[in-house]
């Protein structure tokens, strides 16, 4: 079967800074990637390349059949406008680690404005949808309420909702709980544990390695820019073997 998310030789700078140093990685259609490592070590840049909010300098991702950002024609690769790599990015859901929800709409609002704005789908079915997906997200009775009457657990549900909506092929998460008061961690991550279980291919930046340990199919250490141990989860927490990988697990656990 071939992987729904593939990365080859991924490379970026800032500057002079080399921030991803030939990155490959492949992903099959329900995996969770967990991607660990410390501060700095390009986690965020690999998320936002994949989505192609950065533009990486040189190598490809490929979601499922599109070529991101660019297009083969005639065994060259072409840049993709902004309109055509945007519709690419639907396919792709993305959760931050702040919220970016519009303060003015509700949460209702919050996610019904994708679907209908630039899926097209029907106002009615789209408020339907986005009622069925606050209930999955345990938010069901917040549906008027604003960004600014949730708390930062809660607005991130949302947020995850609101990726959903989208109905994505694959969902990004950067650091999902690092803006949350630790006791919101926990109402988060049981959301993306059932998302996990229900098949949602995902690709997950973390510095929660209990979550990591319980939900990854993969972990990928990195560090200064590069992978240095990749693996099964149960590998990588009990048997890694890069030195690097054993230091930053002991530091975390």
């Amino acid at each position: 079967m071939s992987p729904l998310v593939k990365i080859e030789n991924l490379c970026k700078s800032f500057g002079n800074s080399d921030v991803l140093k030939d990155i490959s990685l492949e992903i099959k259609k329900g995996e969770v990637m967990c991607i660990i490592g410390p501060s700095g070590s390009g986690k965020t840049t690999l998320a936002r390349c994949i989505n192609f909010l950065e533009t990486c300098d040189s190598g490809k991702i490929t979601v499922g059949n599109d070529l991101i950002g660019f297009k083969e024609l005639n065994g060259k690769i072409i840049p993709l406008n902004e309109t055509k790599t945007s519709k690419q990015r639907r396919n792709i859901g993305m959760v931050f680690q702040k919220f970016n929800l519009f303060s003015h709409l509700n949460a209702l609002e919050n996610i019904t404005i994708g679907p209908t704005k630039v899926l097209g789908t029907d106002v009615k079915e789209s408020i339907d949808e986005a009622k069925d997906l606050l209930k999955r997200v345990g938010l069901e009775e917040k549906c008027y309420s604003y960004p600014s009457q949730l708390s930062g657990g809660q607005q991130q549900r949302v947020a995850i909702a609101r990726a959903l909506a989208m109905k994505p092929i694959l969902m990004l998460f950067d650091e999902p709980t690092s803006a949350l008061d630790p006791e919101t961690v926990g109402e988060v991550l049981e959301v993306m544990k059932e998302l996990a279980n229900g098949g949602m291919t995902m690709i997950i930046v973390t510095h929660e390695m209990g979550f990591a340990k319980e939900v990854a199919d993969k972990v990928v250490m990195m560090d200064h820019g590069q992978i240095v141990e990749i693996g099964s989860a149960e590998k990588i927490f009990s048997n890694a073997t890069n030195p690097r990988t054993k230091a930053f697990l002991e530091m975390m656990l």
